[in-house]
């Protein structure tokens, strides 16, 4: 990275995130400075020990100067852990508001941008990217503030022994800021490599835990393993690498140390033995310069930090500054519904990483209160259509009315609040099987609940779980049968009540009895509803008041069975096809 972005990412994390928290910064940094005066009264109080307690045997100060060691020590104990308490809960309030950043863009961000990512790289952000970032705001501010005050106090004192020894320490500073510079700059470009391998690992992660069925049953494991490793080794030789510039500023730093305090030690002896200072005040500056190092090489090593924390920083916020284009405009009007009929004019939509368009210039009118179906091959534009209506998509031409009111005209809020959907692809949370029902409709009574389950089916298997309506299902259900889950799904949909349902597959994994359950809960469920059906299954759709057949992005037949068996040869060749 360039430094005009290390300072502007620097400068976007005060703004931000840290200006918030400057009264604790300002605590730490006094504090920060007690730390300082009390380093610095150490170095100092050896040279008054020397002379009176050693060279003067001063009784007094015998008991006088060891009591004022442990009152110095103390106080640096004391406020360095203060300090270090304030910086951390700064921190971590920093995180916390950058992790809810993201939380919260992930959650409004369009579809599209989500499913153009793996789920590992958002986690490895969230886990990993923050780690750096909070690295730099805690570790890195701390250290800028405690060390440059301790290292200015400890100078003051070098310079009160003996200005000429002073001058000669001073010659390390310069050579331990080159270096660091240049390990800074190795610092950033290994962080964002390690980066890079963390993201593949979490990815990798993730599918061995969705995909261990798929893994046993192919007899894959010695292949996923060797990817696992692969990817382990990658992350943990990028981990290497960066631990290695780190501990790469440690020879250079003993080296330069090494060559201060011999040269100190040769000056020194000149300017004892001509009598410029005293055994006192050598001791004084000797402790003074060696509690001058550890300081010195925080410093010389922070700009790596620096390196890795606005790194992180990029990649964070790139994920935040996201162009979000579909959201919830509050100034729009609430949709109105009366009896939901929904008409596509004119739209096509094309997929960002799609060369041709979904769907190509759709006319279509989906009656209200009646159920419409989408049939075609695989690829045809079924689910496109269906994912325009709740704007989990935008279309790039054409316009999409509810009641002759345009979904792009209203409020995005109001617009899913009427729509219900239910999908192959069932989601549920680890959670309880109420709590899963409620999501659709937090408030919702025990007797509503009970209602929709009966409706849907599941109140029969409910009723055999363990702990009933309290019964935890696991992540997405795992502890359901897939009719089970379908059930579930439907009668939290059923619980919304919402005037459009939408209905993708959701019936095309199921055994035949399961699918009979299930049929007849969606029956419940669209009673009266503006249904839009996709199915595979073409028997499951001859009830249909409209059949709309689809083929390559377009219409090409609509009507209801009986008709389209006669005049569609699309239709009736999906149909043949099942039948046979």
């Amino acid at each position: 990275m360039k430094l005009k972005e290390i300072i502007f990412y620097i400068k976007r994390l005060y703004q931000n995130y840290v200006k918030e928290h400057m009264w604790r910064v300002f605590l730490a940094a006094l504090l920060s400075l007690v730390v300082a005066g009390t380093t610095s009264a150490i170095a100092w109080l050896l040279d008054p020990a020397v002379k009176k307690i050693f060279i003067e045997n001063n009784k007094t100060f015998a008991i006088f100067i060891p009591i004022a060691i442990v009152l110095v020590f103390t106080a640096k104990g004391l406020s360095l852990y203060f300090a270090r308490l304030l910086i951390i809960v700064m921190s971590n309030r920093v995180i916390e508001k950058i992790q809810g950043q993201m939380a919260g863009h992930i959650l409004l961000t369009d579809t599209q941008n989500l499913e153009s990512k793996h789920s590992g790289k958002y986690i490895s952000s969230f886990l990993y990217d923050v780690g750096l970032i909070q690295g730099l705001v805690s570790t890195g501010v701390l250290n800028l503030m405690k060390d440059t005050f301790t290292l200015i106090t400890l100078m003051f004192v070098m310079f009160y022994q003996n200005w000429k020894l002073a001058l000669f320490s001073i010659i390390m500073m310069p050579l331990a800021a080159f270096f660091a510079k240049s390990l800074g700059k190795r610092m950033g470009k290994a962080t964002t490599q390690s980066a890079v391998s963390a993201a593949n690992f979490t990815m990798l992660l993730s599918e061995l835990l969705k995909g261990s069925k798929i893994i046993k049953i192919y007899q894959r494991e010695e292949v996923e393993e060797k990817k696992s490793k692969d990817a382990i080794r990658d992350l943990t030789e990028k981990q290497i690498k960066i631990g290695t510039v780190m501990i790469r500023a440690t020879p250079i730093m003993e080296t330069l140390t090494g060559l201060m305090i011999a040269g100190f030690i040769f000056f020194a002896g000149i300017l004892i033995s001509n009598g410029e200072i005293g055994i006192n005040n050598f001791f004084s500056f000797l402790a003074a310069m060696m509690l001058s190092y550890q300081p010195i090489r925080s410093l010389a090593t922070l700009n790596m930090s620096v390196y890795q924390g606005t790194a992180a920083a990029k990649r964070i916020f790139k994920i935040i500054d996201e162009k979000i284009k579909i959201k919830n405009n509050k100034d729009l009007p609430e949709i109105n519904i009366k009896k939901a009929n929904i008409r596509f004019k004119d739209v096509s939509f094309k997929y960002d990483a799609g060369k041709v368009s979904a769907i190509k210039n759709i006319n279509l009118d989906i009656e209200g209160e009646k159920i419409t179906a989408l049939v075609g091959h695989s690829g045809a534009g079924k689910s496109t259509i269906m994912n325009l209506i709740p704007r989990f998509y935008q279309q790039q031409e054409g316009k999409i009315f509810i009641d002759d009111q345009d979904i792009q005209e209203v409020t995005l809020n109001s617009l899913r609040s009427k729509i219900s959907l239910v999908s192959q692809d069932i989601i549920l949370f680890d959670d309880t099987v109420e709590n899963n029902i409620k999501y659709a409709k937090p408030d919702a009574s025990n007797e509503e609940i009970k209602k929709a389950c009966k409706l849907s089916a599941a109140d029969e298997f409910i009723e055999a779980l363990s702990d009933k309506y309290q019964t935890n299902i696991g992540e997405n259900g795992i502890r359901l049968s897939g009719g089970q889950k379908q059930r579930l799904s439907i009668a939290r949909a059923m619980l919304k009540n919402s005037p459009i349902i939408l209905l993708d597959e959701a019936t095309s994994s199921l055994d035949s009895e399961s699918e009979e359950k299930v049929q007849n809960a969606i029956f419940n469920l669209t009673k009266n509803k503006t249904t839009l059906v996709i199915a595979h299954r073409l028997s499951t759709i001859k009830r249909a008041n409209n059949i709309i057949v689809m083929k390559d992005g377009n219409i090409v037949g609509a009507g209801r069975h009986d008709d389209l068996l006669v005049k569609s040869k699309d239709y009736n060749s999906l149909y043949s096809k099942q039948v046979n």
